[in-house]
């Protein structure tokens, strides 16, 4: 479980990183919305893994923009670091967030299945008359 530090320099993270993206960052490889869903913080508060989805776009796309932004890495951190107010910045790791897409998807079979059931299958209808 992480302690009350941890969650508030995980927060200060996030916030840092999401301004990074959204207004410091030129980089034409970035397309569509990128949030970042959440920051794990190490107990030493020196790694940070960032995870980032990436909205909009087809799939090769959304790995340009996941490939620019590693590649924006130290200048991200350098970012954060100056939101920060402690001895040292926590490295950054970034890892692609596929737990809202899963969940979409998950919602869209839910949906696809619902209205089946709503329409009926006219293969049963049949059987049930014989």
């Amino acid at each position: 479980m992480a302690t009350r530090r941890q969650e508030k320099v995980a927060r200060l993270v996030k916030e840092g990183v999401s301004d990074a993206i959204a207004h410091h960052l030129s980089d034409p490889r970035i397309e569509g919305f990128v949030s970042v869903t959440r920051v794990d913080m190490a107990a030493d508060l020196r790694n940070a893994d960032v995870y980032v989805s990436i909205f909009g776009g087809d799939e090769a796309a959304q790995n340009k923009t996941f490939a620019a932004i590693t590649h924006a890495k130290n200048r991200i951190q350098s970012l954060v670091a100056g939101r920060l107010q402690s001895k040292f910045c926590p490295v950054l790791h970034f890892y692609k967030d596929e737990k809202f897409k899963k969940a979409l998807e998950t919602m869209r079979l839910i949906d696809q299945a619902a209205s089946e059931l709503e329409k009926g299958d006219p293969e049963e209808d049949l059987n049930e008359e014989v």
